[in-house]
């Protein structure tokens, strides 16, 4: 039986952690080269440190889309997110860029061909969530920790903030009464500042930014409510630590609160069920609980290279669903072809929408006019009420 008291902590990162930095880097190299041509294919990882951004992997699509091309993606993308520091600066800093074709055993395994069928371009597992705790359906303690730092990253770059700098860092710790979130015990924000601005000054800063995304009545005792903590963070970003795209998997998911098959999303076209996979067991998850069908709902599926079914899918809905399981499973399967092909068509998958998951997750975002988001549409809605009466 599930604990009905208890605490749960998630963190999140700000767009300007020097993990977020690589992860957007490579998400904006593959929305250029799906831009160019919907069916490219992009494996990218990315590096940064003091004044250097490395730009590593496999591509294939347009010959136009050459070193200098990404090179510029690379800047632009830095500039953006408002790195104009000595020690990581986007004019400034050394772009190297070590991107191949990708390899034709792989290709020849994944390509549809003849009566082939596209198949997953790897194995592995993939697990998508939802839950009734927040008005996007998702878990209350990431739902906060990314709120925390979107608050403050809007008003650096409005200006209405002058004094605070692209690297943060948050986690929210949530009280947890029969199963449901009641209220705050602890709230840790990181961000980096101005070298003229105190601990103090910093404090209040924060404050208003975290009392206005949680909700009334929420915010927790102010012994426990921790800002800088170390006392002091000016140097940030890669000139403090090194970043790397794909370290921040719990961060772009939900924050602890359910599985993890392992695999990054960042810098991955749609045909990488690690990304897509993921992305369709979250669509199917938030529908279900949508429909009213579940509290809380957990969906498995798994891969092989070159295979386009899925080998399983199952559904865990932790004792709140209010339909059996087992034809559950059996209505997701046949209400979305869930091979990476059928997935790619069915969210619309083959656009240039990838940059803006890089930060404040991947999930609980709204839907966007251009495609951006479809995995949280609730379009099954209808039909899963059908189906289940």
């Amino acid at each position: 039986m599930a604990r009905a008291s208890y605490l749960f902590t998630s963190e999140s990162v700000s767009e300007g952690h020097p993990d977020k930095v690589c992860d957007k880097i490579s998400d904006a190299v593959v929305d250029t080269f799906l831009a160019a041509q919907p069916d490219a294919r992009c494996g990218v990882e990315t590096l940064a440190t003091t004044n250097r951004i490395v730009i590593a992997g496999e591509v294939r699509g347009p010959a136009s889309i050459d070193a200098d091309h990404i090179e510029h993606v690379a800047r632009r993308v830095v500039r953006e997110i408002g790195y104009e520091q000595e020690g990581f600066h986007w004019e400034k800093a050394k772009v190297d860029v070590l991107v191949h074709q990708q390899s034709a055993d792989i290709a020849m395994g994944v390509d549809a061909s003849g009566n082939k069928d596209e198949g997953a371009g790897d194995q592995g597992i993939m697990f998508g969530y939802a839950c009734t705790e927040t008005p996007d359906l998702m878990p209350a303690p990431i739902y906060y920790s990314h709120n925390i730092l979107k608050a403050l990253a809007e008003a650096r770059h409005s200006g209405a903030q002058p004094g605070l700098e692209p690297d943060s860092k948050s986690q929210v710790t949530l009280r947890y009464e029969k199963g449901k979130p009641v209220c705050a015990t602890s709230i840790v924000v990181s961000t980096q500042h101005s070298a003229d601005l105190s601990t103090d000054e910093v404090r209040e800063i924060v404050r208003p930014y975290v009392l206005d995304v949680l909700p009334e009545g929420w915010m927790c005792d102010e012994a426990e409510f921790y800002v800088n903590p170390t006392g002091r963070f000016v140097i940030g970003g890669p000139d403090s630590d090194c970043g790397l795209t794909g370290r921040k998997i719990i961060v772009d998911t939900y924050g602890g609160s359910s599985p993890h098959g392992g695999g990054a999303f960042s810098g991955k076209d749609p045909t990488k069920v690690d990304r897509s996979a993921a992305y369709a067991c979250r669509y199917l998850a938030k529908n279900v609980v949508a429909a009213g069908l579940a509290d809380k709902c957990t969906i498995q599926v798994s891969y092989a290279i070159g295979v386009s079914k899925p080998l399983s899918l199952y559904v865990d809905c932790h004792d709140t669903d209010r339909v059996d399981a087992a034809k559950l499973e059996k209505v997701l399967y046949d209400m979305v072809n869930l091979s990476p092909r059928g997935i790619r068509e069915h969210l619309h998958l083959n656009r240039p929408i990838y940059a803006r998951t890089a930060a404040y997750g991947h999930f609980g975002r709204a839907p966007e006019p251009d495609g951006g988001f479809s995995w949280e549409r609730t379009d099954l809605v209808d039909e899963l009420k059908r189906v289940f009466g």
